[in-house]
């Protein structure tokens, strides 16, 4: 139902019109009679009607007036004029003020309801227009967001856009035409976290940044993505991602790893994306939880890559023979250089991975091996150098430490049977390093004579000369007539029984025939 406001200065007309047109009929109702332009225009303000039917000639304010008035703040109202004179320039006037209804007078209540049948089904028509359009935009806000990430995947990833496509793209999403610099992140969460957690940075990247800074934002696989336009003064965009990492860090716990374009025109996103995800693969080095530009991954060139070796066998040597102290050492060089290189993490891991298994083979239990080279697929899990680094240290470690106390144990049994055979042969004048070497062990003297240091922290020949004097003290303590010349032969210093007291001397502070004497 249309409200409608009658205006003529003419009592007669007015109410003629009012009673003899049946406004229900129609789809309308009366809302009220005005005598003049101005009291309608007041009424107009008041009452907003749907529908002015206006006589043209009234006193003070007339139709046209009226219209051209009511036009300016309610271009809603439909109107009808009325008019005794059939001239063309009232008609002219009233059409230039969108009025399409021009009715001379007198007129009947038909051709009335006719031009009110007219006017309801335009304003039908505009209603439903207007629905329309509000059903729209009210759909479109609801995919709009949808819209704005797919539009960003697809300007990444496989599509390339000219600037004018971006002027109508950021039109329809209602941004900024006039960006000149943009910087794309690609953020990467760490450790364990679901996929809600992915949407969860990124509305916290929406609140914080803001729609001055945060252009389009989206997830894409495992990652969160983000254009921001790029500000005045680069350093406070800096300390805004910092405040989003720390904010979503405290809420969740969860450490995040993000990597920032160069700046650049709207056009380059699909380079900056690739820029992004090549930072983001020097997490491996840097760590986890760092914020990467470009100039923090610069490479050094393929030639030097080309010279980087590992020595496996000198490792491998030393892990075979216990020495974790040397292991330690050569592994941090080994990781060092790698993380001063800077090659990519494939390139990384294809030297990384052939050391794991040469170090697993050193393993003396095949069942242990055999453990240690299943767990080798672990590898492909881990995203950063020192990540790996522990893991194949913890390994190299583990190895290290059953070959020495294996070793040990077999060093144990080969000294054991070293003292056994001083303790037998101590007056055998033959007995020496070389003599047990050669003639008892079969075994390498040199080799014997620092296994014998290190297990019992004497050289073999002082040891030798120790066992003999204090089996001489046991003999004196026992014996009362034993002579010297005899325990000189006895223990080995054959017929020189005056080397043999200066050595006992040596070792006791005082000669043979001294100690004795001694109570």
């Amino acid at each position: 139902m249309y409200n409608v406001l009658l205006v003529d200065d003419e009592r007669i007309i007015l109410d003629g019109i009012s009673h003899i047109v049946d406004w229900r009929l129609h789809g309308t109702a009366l809302a009220g009679t005005a005598r003049n332009g101005v009291e309608a225009l007041l009424m107009i303000e008041a009452d907003k009607p749907d529908i002015v039917i206006t006589d043209i000639r009234m006193p003070g304010m007339d139709g046209l007036q009226l219209v051209e008035k009511a036009a300016e703040q309610y271009p809603d109202i439909a109107f009808i004029m009325l008019s005794g004179f059939d001239e063309f320039d009232y008609a002219r006037r009233a059409m230039s003020y969108g009025v399409k209804h021009y009715l001379l007078k007198p007129c009947n209540e038909a051709v009335i309801g006719q031009a009110l049948d007219e006017v309801r089904e335009e304003l039908d028509r505009r209603r439903s227009r207007e629905q329309f359009l509000r059903n729209m935009e009210t759909e479109l806000m609801k995919v709009l967001p949808h819209a704005k990430e797919q539009f960003l995947k697809e300007l990444v990833t496989n599509k390339t856009y000219r600037r004018s496509d971006w002027d109508d793209y950021g039109q329809l999403f209602g941004m900024p035409i006039e960006i000149q610099q943009v910087r794309l992140l690609l953020i990467q969460l760490e450790g364990m976290y679901d996929y809600e957690h992915l949407f969860a940075f990124k509305n916290i990247a929406e609140y914080e940044l803001g729609h001055d800074v945060l252009l389009l934002s989206t997830t894409i696989g495992k990652h969160v993505l983000l254009l921001v336009k790029e500000p005045p003064v680069p350093e406070k965009l800096f300390a805004q991602i910092v405040s989003v990492k720390r904010k979503f860090v405290e809420l969740y716990k969860i450490d995040a790893t993000i990597a920032i374009s160069e700046a650049g025109d709207i056009t380059g996103v699909r380079h900056m994306y690739r820029e992004t995800q090549e930072c983001l693969n020097y997490r491996f080095y840097l760590g986890e939880g760092s914020i990467i530009t470009k100039r923090d991954i610069a490479r050094d060139d393929a030639g030097t890559r080309a010279n980087f070796t590992i020595d496996e066998e000198r490792l491998c040597m030393m892990i075979r023979s216990g020495d974790w102290a040397d292991v330690e050492a050569e592994l941090d060089a080994v990781f060092e250089s790698l993380a001063d290189m800077r090659m990519d993490m494939a390139m990384a891991k294809s030297y990384l991975i052939p050391l794991f298994v040469a170090i697993a083979r050193q393993s003396g239990d095949a069942g242990e091996m055999n453990r240690y080279l299943q767990s080798i697929a672990r590898m492909d899990s881990l995203q950063t150098l020192q990540s790996l680094r522990s893991f194949i240290t913890e390994t190299a470690r583990n190895i290290t430490s059953d070959n020495y106390k294996a070793l040990r144990n077999r060093h144990s049994t080969i000294i054991g049977k070293m003292i056994g055979v001083i303790e037998e042969n101590l007056g055998n004048p033959e007995l020496s390093l070389n003599w047990v070497a050669n003639e008892i062990l079969y075994m390498n003297a040199d080799y014997l004579g620092k296994l014998f240091k290190k297990e019992t922290g004497e050289k073999f020949s002082h040891y030798v000369m120790k066992a003999r004097i204090r089996k001489a003290t046991d003999i004196l303590e026992r014996t009362d007539d034993v002579k010297v010349f005899e325990l000189a032969e006895m223990l080995g210093f054959g017929d020189n029984p005056q080397y043999f007291s200066q050595v006992f001397k040596k070792y006791t502070g005082c000669t043979p025939s001294e100690y004795k004497r001694s109570p």
